[in-house]
């Protein structure tokens, strides 16, 4: 025999059920990946918070200036501006990756899709969401809101917002293949906002009256579970259907 007899190397077999394969790391790695990338392009998250101050400083010059119209209206423009400026954001969700060819890597992957398109949909709101939520005060104090209602507002956005993404990357998902999916997805997806609106508002009218405002706020909880149940799977199932298209 001889010396130089080389042995045979294993076949390398990916073991699907290891740890690496997790859902927990999943998430986290698309979270992390997609944050970063959020930091290199600013103009995707700094755009809509530009949007949503502008949109609410227009209202004053556009309606009265008047303090008391201002703060009956303010529960209105908030949520209004920052429902736009959350949809002005959802185009570019997934497309990216579709211009790139990541997103069909990632359909082709032996990780469930269900996890990937989750984190890159909480990257999405925190990045434009989570951002709006913080500045939602200033944009009260701007129109007047009284105190009473500042936790309302608060409370309501940082519920609310989190569905308004949930809702937009069905949308986003939907259009990802088409070259000016924009005004497609603000018409697939404005109507499924209506619900969030109108509880987003109510609680806030329901702070500034004294009425309770835990009501309003369970039923924005109970469509953010709803959301995050059913919308990744309505998501990736969209995916599938616009890269194969």
């Amino acid at each position: 025999m001889s010396a130089f007899q080389t042995k045979k190397l294993p076949e390398f077999k990916p073991d699907l059920e290891s740890e690496s394969f997790s859902p927990g790391k999943i998430l986290l790695a698309t979270l992390k990946r997609d944050v970063k990338l959020a930091f290199r392009r600013q103009s995707d998250w700094v755009n809509p918070l530009i949007f949503f101050l502008m949109v609410a400083s227009l209202f004053p010059l556009g309606v009265s200036p008047e303090p008391k119209l201002l703060s009956t209206i303010a529960p209105g423009v908030v949520w209004v501006a920052a429902l736009l400026s959350t949809l002005l954001s959802m185009d570019s969700l997934f497309r990216s990756d579709f211009e790139d060819g990541s997103l069909e890597q990632i359909l082709v992957s032996p990780q469930p899709l269900y996890f990937v398109v989750l984190g890159k949909v909480i990257s999405h709101w925190m990045m434009t969401g989570l951002p709006l939520t913080l500045m939602a005060p200033l944009l009260g104090v701007m129109l007047f809101l009284p105190f009473e209602g500042m936790g309302g507002l608060v409370l309501s956005l940082l519920i609310g917002t989190p569905t308004l993404s949930l809702v937009g990357g069905i949308g986003a998902a939907l259009t990802v293949g088409l070259r000016k999916g924009g005004v497609l997805v603000s018409l697939l997806v404005i109507p499924l906002y209506i619900p969030v609106l109108i509880f987003g508002t109510a609680a806030i009218e329901a702070s500034l009256t004294g009425l309770p405002v835990a009501g309003h706020l369970a039923l924005l909880g109970a469509m953010l579970v709803m959301g995050l149940t059913l919308a990744p799977l309505a998501i990736a199932a969209a995916l599938r259907i616009s890269v194969s298209g």
